[in-house]
Parts: C-alpha cells; sequence; structure tokens
C-alpha cells in the first residue's frame, strides 16, 4: 500500500518531519498541527493545545494518556457561568446548540493522539493490547499509523459490545453488533415488531436497512419462512450475516446488498430508518441521523411498488424528530398520502431509555414527550 492510498498525518519531531497513516472512523482529516507530548505535559496546557486546534502526539505512558483525556473531558464539560449563554427559545435551536456542544466536545477529546505499529500494538508504555479490536475494526494489518486515544478507545469499547451481545428479550438471545453498526440497546422497537399482527399466510418478508440484522433475526423467529435484509453497508452485511448465522437462522435470512428493496414483492416489508433529520458528523452517525429524511422518504416512495397485493409496510420511527421541530406529524402523513399508501394501524410505546428521565438533558422535554411507533401502511 502506498502513501496515496490513505491520509497522512505529518508533524515535527526533534527537528525531523515524520508522516504516519491517519485513521479516523470519524472522517476527520488529520490535524494541521501536530506537537509531541508526554508525562510531563499538564492537563491545562494540553486543554490550550486543543482549544487552539492542536493535537497531541503522545510519546509518555499509555495510561497517562488516558488519565489526560479523562481530565480533558471534565474542562469540557464544565457548564458555563450562570447567565453566561442564553437558553434557546426553541427546542429546534436547543437541539442546534446541543449539536455543536457535541462537536465542541469532540474535537477537544480527539486532540490527544496515539502511534500504532503495523501490527496495531500501541508504542507506548503500558500499552493496553488493541491488535483484535483493532483487526475487526480496521481490517488487516498495514503501516504504522497514527489514531485519537478516544477513537481507539471507541474501537475498544466496541469490541468488547461484539464479543459480550446485546440482550434482545424478543428473540431471548443477544446481537453482536460489529463496530461502526447500531447496537438494538433500545429494546422497544424490536418490541413493537415482535409483537405486531403479521398478515394472514405471511411467508416472505423484506428488512431494508438491516443493520445489525435484529429486526429480520425476530421475523425469521416468529416463523416466515424467508427473510430478505438489505443494506449497504459493508459493516452491516457482515454483521447481520454473523448475528443470523450465530441464532441458526441462515436458511431463513439472506443477507442482500441493495439500496433500499430488494427484486420483487413481498407480503411484509419493514424498516427502521435513522429517526432524527439532521446531517451527521461522520459515518457511524448515519445510523442515527438521517439528512433531510432520505431513507424515510426513499421508503415512502418506493414502498407501493414492491409490497404484494394486499401487503403490508411497517415503518418503525420515533417522533423525537416532532417534538425538536425538525419535522411535522402533517409532513409525515403528506409523504405516506403522496406515495400511494394509506396507515392500517399504529402501535405506539415511550422509550425506556435513561435519557427520557434525566431533567439535565438538554433535550428533556423532546425525549419526555417521545413516542416510538410501528406505523402499518398498505396501498391506498
Amino acid at each position: 500500500m502506498t502513501e496515496t492510498n490513505f491520509p497522512v498525518a505529518r508533524w515535527l519531531e526533534d527537528g525531523v518531519e515524520h508522516a504516519a497513516r491517519w485513521r479516523s472512523e470519524a472522517a476527520l482529516p488529520p490535524p494541521e498541527c501536530i506537537v509531541p507530548g508526554d508525562d510531563t505535559m499538564t492537563a491545562d496546557a494540553a486543554y490550550r493545545l486543543a482549544l487552539q486546534g492542536t493535537a497531541i502526539l503522545w510519546r509518555g505512558d499509555y495510561q497517562n494518556a488516558r488519565n489526560l483525556l479523562q481530565a480533558l473531558a471534565r474542562r469540557a464539560d464544565r457548564k458555563p457561568r450562570e447567565g453566561a449563554t442564553k437558553k434557546p427559545p426553541t427546542l429546534a435551536e436547543a437541539f442546534e446548540q446541543h449539536r455543536q456542544n457535541q462537536g465542541r466536545r469532540a474535537a477537544i477529546l480527539a486532540s490527544v493522539l496515539v502511534p500504532l505499529r503495523a501490527d496495531y500494538s500501541i508504542a507506548l508504555r503500558r500499552g493496553q493490547d488493541v491488535r483484535d479490536a483493532c483487526r475487526a475494526a480496521l481490517g488487516p494489518e498495514s503501516v504504522d499509523s497514527l489514531i485519537s486515544l478516544r477513537g481507539l478507545l471507541a474501537l475498544v469499547s466496541a469490541w468488547e459490545w461484539r464479543k459480550k451481545g446485546a440482550l434482545v428479550p424478543a428473540l431471548g438471545a443477544r446481537i453482536h453488533p460489529h463496530f461502526g453498526v447500531f447496537s438494538p440497546v433500545r429494546g422497544e422497537y424490536v418490541d413493537l415488531l415482535a409483537k405486531a399482527p403479521l398478515p394472514a399466510g405471511c411467508q416472505l418478508a423484506f428488512d431494508i436497512g438491516t443493520g445489525s440484522g435484529v429486526l429480520a433475526c425476530v421475523l425469521a423467529r416468529r416463523g416466515i419462512a424467508r427473510v430478505v435484509a438489505t443494506d449497504m453497508d459493508e459493516r452491516a452485511l457482515a454483521c447481520a450475516s454473523e448475528n443470523a448465522q450465530n441464532l441458526g437462522l441462515t436458511a431463513a435470512i439472506e443477507v442482500l446488498k441493495a439500496d433500499l428493496f430488494p427484486a420483487g414483492r413481498a407480503p411484509l416489508i419493514v424498516c427502521n430508518p435513522p429517526w432524527v433529520p439532521a446531517q451527521p458528523s461522520s459515518p457511524v452517525e448515519y445510523a442515527v441521523y438521517d439528512p433531510d429524511s432520505q431513507m424515510l422518504r426513499g421508503f415512502l416512495n418506493g414502498l407501493a411498488a414492491y409490497l404484494a397485493p394486499g401487503g403490508e409496510g411497517w415503518l418503525i420511527i420515533s417522533d423525537l424528530a416532532e417534538h425538536l421541530g425538525l419535522r411535522s406529524r402533517e409532513q409525515l402523513l403528506g409523504w405516506i398520502a403522496a406515495a400511494g399508501l394509506k396507515v392500517l394501524g399504529r402501535l405506539d410505546t415511550r422509550p425506556k431509555h435513561p435519557k427520557a428521565r434525566d431533567p439535565n438533558d438538554p433535550l428533556h422535554a423532546a425525549r419526555a414527550a417521545e413516542i416510538t411507533s410501528l406505523w402499518r401502511l398498505g396501498a391506498a
């Protein structure tokens, strides 16, 4: 692999110019300014550098680098003085401010860089063994590289999640999410799918944007003989295939790379698109944010052409975007009608995640009112 095949980070150290492959799963460009740092650097000094946009290539003890990252997080999370900032007048503006604060925090915490050898071992004293986590997320070993410590810890956390898995009560089993694939930790949407009445005699279903494959697995466990699960993301395709295999469902589930719909028609088509119409700041966020509701509208606009006569399309989506003022219920109903569809019924549930009960969350008012729904749609 030549240097032109990937982004390269460059810095000056001891009067010598250096270069290494740059790794960023958030698709961030290499830092323009990188300075070496070690155990003698204070957290305040590191914080000042981060605020200036300067990255710190750590040359000290690895555990001290982790301690520094925690110290930077505490500084980034300090609440502004009373009256220093105005409370946003609307939830939409509160959401935008929240996203800006998240981006600012992420940039500060991404400022601590660590060197990886070609075999993914950490080139620092007391570096933990991250080789398996890196291979799982980044692929085969290649060349020496730099990565943000925060990004590296995310890989390690994802690897632990993948090994442990997330228990899905509707399956009575665990789903093992890969790095970059949304984990079904919010189980209310899965429970809706598990209890919705299946169309009579349904033996074929499409799962659009399958992700981890959890919905396809629930459908197969409910007795649907063939489920075609589609996605465009290679990690999602590998993840869904592995989960189907782990649960002994490969005979029922076909995982297929497709932009939304596979060929043919089905009596049941399911889609759980990203719930919030906003621009993702990294590839991983495409599971949460759907720019301009593109996937949602694509599903609705194509659904009628792929439904078998008398079939149903199940749209599983939260109304959080409505409470945030990012999309209205009238818009959603208008898109449904314009796509030649009608609402056959709807199942609702309340979220159970901790943020829905946290009054300190900047979006608490919207989260407390949130309802997740399974919309049963048919051809008009």
